[in-house]
């Protein structure tokens, strides 16, 4: 599908499709879905709000069922980072393509040979301010460099600048996905994660700038480098350089999702225990704190029953809840990937993507409930 045809197709209102379950009051509504493509990863780009507005970004590529025990995606034929913005509080939702947020073409490259255009570099001239009222950030893979790139907005993402340069410090590289906490005007806390020494994944950290994004420094581990993996922190600051932070694990073939908290803002991470014992073959936490205090935990659990979970934690982190199926009925294990939203009546929005026995692609849903 040429540029054209998908954004013809994709200028239709997407029509929220509602079905409660029986679990309390929550229902389910379609973000984005299309026949024949495939919507995945929103942890990877994030998600923002402003009162009942939430944009939520995500992967829209081309849907490719020879092998459904990889991610049905058709590398060669391209892919959009794109937006879904709700203005209702996540009950409908339109489309939209930010230019700026483009990744390079390096599946293209493969095919044709043509040249990896990446994006050029801009100068940070003065610092961010982090508590602009329509500020939105979002770090991405910077393709071929060891550092990550910085894109920010201040009109709720309708306009993008950047990318501005992350360093990788004493790291091999960074694998960023897009988890930060303000903490003034220019200073910003960032979970991030680096590639282990030999040039694998990962190992998750904490990275502040205290000058608008100007200079970066980066804080302390967030648990050791093992033979497997830890990677994408999701953060949730809890008090005064009181943070807690769930990070996807895996050991052999041992999926789970660990917590970690830090009280002296990021320096210095103590491993609290397991927040969900099994994510089937391994999916990340969306971590949110509720309007009571609680810490809620949403992830997709990839081995049968296939569905969406969840656990919450009345003690900061120190025990969590059963987990319970948040929406149930996913055909397979290709699901998930969820960020979360606390709107102001309270509800939360989760948003991550999802399958069923109706049709083979991928697509966007949310979940609006009451934890």
């Amino acid at each position: 599908m040429n540029r054209r045809t998908f954004l013809a197709s994709s200028a239709v209102l997407l029509a929220a499709s509602t079905k409660s379950i029986a679990q309390g009051s929550a229902e389910h509504v379609t973000v984005w879905r299309e026949p024949g493509r495939y919507g995945g990863w929103p942890a990877n780009h994030g998600i923002w709000s402003w009162g009942d507005e939430i944009l939520v970004g995500f992967t829209a590529g081309v849907l490719k069922t020879d092998d459904m025990t990889r991610h049905p995606i058709d590398r060669s034929a391209g892919e959009r980072h794109v937006l879904s913005r709700s203005l209702d509080g996540g009950r409908t939702w339109r489309l939209e393509e930010p230019a700026t947020l483009q990744p390079p073409r390096p599946e293209r490259r493969a095919v044709t040979g043509e040249p990896l255009r990446l994006p050029a570099l801009q100068p940070l001239a003065r610092p961010i301010d982090f508590t602009a009222p329509g500020l939105a950030l979002t770090f991405r893979t910077a393709h071929g460099t060891t550092g990550a790139w910085l894109f920010a907005s201040t009109d709720r993402g309708r306009t993008w600048q950047g990318p501005y340069a992350v360093p990788a410090f004493d790291t091999p590289g960074l694998d960023p996905r897009t988890d930060y906490l303000v903490l003034g005007r220019h200073e910003l806390l960032v979970g991030m994660t680096a590639l282990k020494t030999n040039g694998k994944e990962g190992r998750p950290f904490a990275l502040r700038t205290r000058d608008g994004g100007l200079t970066w420094e980066r804080l302390g581990w967030i648990g050791p480098e093992t033979d497997g993996f830890r990677i994408m922190p999701a953060t949730a600051a809890l008090g005064a350089n009181h943070l807690f932070s769930v990070i996807r694990r895996r050991d052999d073939t041992r999926h789970s999702l660990e917590g970690y908290r830090t009280r002296d803002g990021g320096a210095t991470w103590v491993e609290t225990g397991i927040v969900a014992a099994d994510t089937g073959r391994g999916n990340p936490a969306s971590l949110v704190r509720l309007g009571d205090g609680r810490l809620c935990c949403v992830y997709g659990y990839r081995a049968e029953p296939f569905d969406m979970r969840v656990v919450v934690s009345g003690d900061d982190g120190a025990s969590w809840s059963t987990p319970r199926p948040l929406r149930e009925g996913a055909s397979d294990w290709d699901l998930g990937y969820p960020r979360s939203v606390v709107r102001p009546d309270g509800r939360v929005v989760s948003v991550y993507y999802f399958n069923d026995a109706s049709s083979p692609e991928r697509y966007i849903a949310a979940t609006i409930w009451t934890p």
